[in-house]
This record gives C-alpha cells, sequence and structure tokens, in this order.
C-alpha cells in the first residue's frame, strides 16, 4: 500500500514557514528533528498532509542527492509505503537512487527511507516508519 507522504520546502527562514503555515492553513507541528549547529528539519501536519521544512541559506543553486536546497524550491515528493526494499525491487531498472536506502532509526524505530530520481529528474522519496512526535 502506498499513500502520499509529504512536500518537503526548502526554507531560509523556518520559524516564518510555521507561522505562515500554521496560522494560515491549519498546521501544527508534528516532529522536529535536530540536525546540528542549532538547526533543525520541522514536519507541520495537517489532516493526513505534512510539510517538511528543511532549513537552508541564501539563493545559490545547490543540489543535494534527495533534492534542491535552494530556498524558496521545492525539495521533493514524498511517499509512505509499506516496504521500501520491496518496491526498489519491484521497480528494478526504474529505480533510478540517488540516496540511500537509510535507516533512521536514532530518530523513529523503524523508519526507513531511499530517494530516487523520476523521469524527468524529480526526487522521490520513499519512506516507512515514519511516525509523528
Amino acid at each position: 500500500m502506498m499513500r502520499f507522504s509529504h512536500v518537503a520546502l526548502n526554507c531560509a527562514d523556518i520559524q516564518a514557514a510555521i507561522q505562515f503555515y500554521t496560522r494560515h492553513f491549519g498546521f501544527e507541528v508534528a516532529r522536529r528533528l535536530p540536525i546540528g549547529d542549532g538547526l533543525e528539519i520541522v514536519f507541520l501536519r495537517q489532516g493526513d498532509m505534512r510539510l517538511e521544512l528543511f532549513p537552508v541559506g541564501g539563493t545559490a543553486a545547490v543540489t543535494l542527492a534527495d533534492g534542491p536546497a535552494t530556498a524558496g524550491t521545492l525539495r521533493h515528493l514524498a511517499f509512505q509505503v509499506d516496504d521500501v526494499d520491496a518496491l526498489l525491487a519491484a521497480m528494478g531498472e526504474a529505480a533510478v537512487v540517488t540516496l540511500g536506502p537509510m535507516d533512521f532509526d536514532s530518530f523513529i524505530s523503524g523508519w526507513r527511507t531511499a530517494w530516487l530520481r523520476d523521469p524527468n529528474g524529480h526526487i522521490v522519496e520513499i519512506s516507512q516508519g515514519y511516525v509523528d512526535a
């Protein structure tokens, strides 16, 4: 079974994004993940929808294995699946993996993720086991 998971946004000012989406669109903070140097990734949730906010600086074009890292850009689309490895195996050569699979057990037990490039160059994350705080 596959379910839509989240849209990841690159933010020069995460606090402003949190305020904007919570005040005007009814989102609430679902989880904060510290990533070092006082920075964090923040998941917002509104019903079944989630936004994943990534801290980025400046407007210089930087592309990472999990998507572009430029303020104001879409980083990646994400889907929850029951088994990351089974989906990758079923996809065969169509699974152009850019990063992973990776386990994030230090954050959430059982969280496993991989990032793929679609035929048009968009990054798509497939993930199993993520839960809100």
